[in-house]
């Protein structure tokens, strides 16, 4: 009997595994039947760009933290997929740091190439997923037709995402303040804080990235409080960095330092859970946000249950071509060519990968170590080798040039891993492209 597969989620992880097998399958190999169940209406996870917060029009949880204006805040030539080149689907080379309309079509070439839209079950949400006898039940909901059903697999793969539910901190005064709290999962468009002084806490990707939206789009003001460290850039004069937010009085925001300052509105950037409310306890993942997640096995298989398989859990210096990495080992262990050892050696895998990422001594000790780990999956598996040390390096010299000119480093190029090619330099530099649509972009 075929054995049957759920990936849940379609974004560039669910993305990834239904690639893995549609190329085991170009290859003329038997797989197994593969259903993905999607909540939204399209494609992508993230990338999916909508303009609502809260809930959907099921009334279910908003998925996407995607906000108008996004650029990739890296170089695109550490994330390129191994097997279809940014020059393969524009025709030609483009700049180094595209804007989220544009990434989103790279994603979406690949997968439209592949033909495995078929395989997934869009507007479904799953509730539930339990193992019995074996086998695992997944109920899932059509959400159109509000009808609540269960199937069973042999393996169930978890690809959705760990940047969808906020950590949304308490500071006195919240409830008074007489501006705007939001969470960054809730930011969609850095226009409504034009000529605003706007406070952001938090040291993350999203502090830094939609601080910078929020001047580009005239902001009148920026200051980021952070909890341990500054982030130390070479800001604008309007942008100011302070210790933690104590509480607000009114419109006046206090810090531990004795300063305050008057704002109108609070950005908490303070990051996101691993939450995944349709696993039991004996099948979930409980992690912290770092690069050797806790009980799985390479990264992948769940130590408790190796039936179930988790992908692009950890945190990420690599993005798309490790979720491939990983998609593909996942795969192979399914379809028989990687025999997993026993719970034992997987337990003492995992407590590997944990001691020799707490001995990096910074973020380039993890930028190889990710880099290390992918080439380890890939040696594996059937996935197209690629310069994994020239991807490294590019993200290298991103910290550098953001350490140069946080405003200017989107402005840098890098060499493509897989061509060779040179990035050209976009049109028009990041800080006066106000137009990020498609189009507008690939403008000659």
């Amino acid at each position: 009997m075929t054995k049957r597969i759920a990936v849940i989620g379609a974004g560039p992880s669910g993305l990834a595994q239904l690639r893995a097998f549609q190329s085991a399958a170009a290859n003329g190999a038997d797989i197994p039947e593969i259903v993905c169940f999607e909540k939204q209406s399209n494609w992508g996870g993230l990338w999916n760009y909508t303009w609502r917060t809260g809930l959907d029009q099921y009334g279910e949880p908003v998925h996407g933290s995607m906000y108008r204006y996004l650029w990739s805040n890296g170089p695109k030539e550490g994330l390129e997929f191994a097997d279809y080149s940014f020059e393969e689907h524009f025709g030609k080379q483009i700049a180094s740091y595209p804007p989220r309309a544009v990434l989103f079509d790279y994603i979406e070439g690949r997968v439209n190439k592949a033909g495995v839209r078929d395989w997934i079950q869009f507007e479904t949400a799953v509730r539930w997923v339990e193992k019995e006898d074996g086998k695992f039940n997944v109920t899932v909901t059509n959400l159109p037709e509000d009808h609540t059903y269960t199937e069973v697999f042999d393996h169930v793969i978890v690809c959705n995402g760990h940047f969808s539910t906020p950590n949304v901190p308490q500071f006195d005064g919240f409830e008074i303040f007489k501006g705007r709290v939001l969470h960054a999962h809730d930011f969609r468009d850095a226009m409504e804080f034009k000529d605003k002084d706007v406070l952001i806490i938090g040291t993350s990707y999203s502090a830094e990235d939609i601080g910078s939206q929020c001047w580009k789009y005239g902001a009148k003001s920026i200051t980021v409080s952070h909890r341990t460290a500054a982030m130390g850039f070479d800001w604008p004069d309007n942008w100011a960095e302070v210790p933690l937010l104590t509480h607000v009085d009114g419109n006046t925001a206090h810090f531990k330092d004795g300063t305050s300052r008057d704002v109108d509105a609070v950005i908490l950037c303070t990051g996101y859970k691993h939450h995944f409310p349709f696993l039991p306890d004996d099948l979930r993942l409980k992690t912290a946000n770092r690069l050797a997640t806790t009980d799985l096995y390479k990264g992948v298989a769940y130590v408790n249950d190796p039936d179930l398989f988790y992908i692009g859990m950890q945190d990420q210096w690599f993005t798309f071509n490790m979720f491939d990495a990983q998609a593909w080992w996942a795969r192979d262990v399914i379809m028989g060519r990687i025999t997993l050892p026993d719970k034992a050696a997987m337990q003492a895998d995992i407590d590997d990968r944990i001691a020799r990422e707490e001995a990096g001594a910074d973020d380039y000790d993890a930028i190889w170590y990710q880099g290390d780990y992918i080439k380890e999956l890939v040696a594996e598996t059937d996935y197209p080798t690629f310069d994994l040390e020239g991807a490294c390096q590019a993200f290298k010299a991103w910290k550098a040039n953001k350490k140069a000119g946080i405003m200017t480093f989107r402005d840098h190029g890098h060499k493509s891993v897989l061509t060779g090619t040179m990035a050209p330099k976009h049109h028009t530099p990041w800080a006066r492209a106000l137009d990020d649509s498609l189009d507008v972009y690939l403008q000659n």
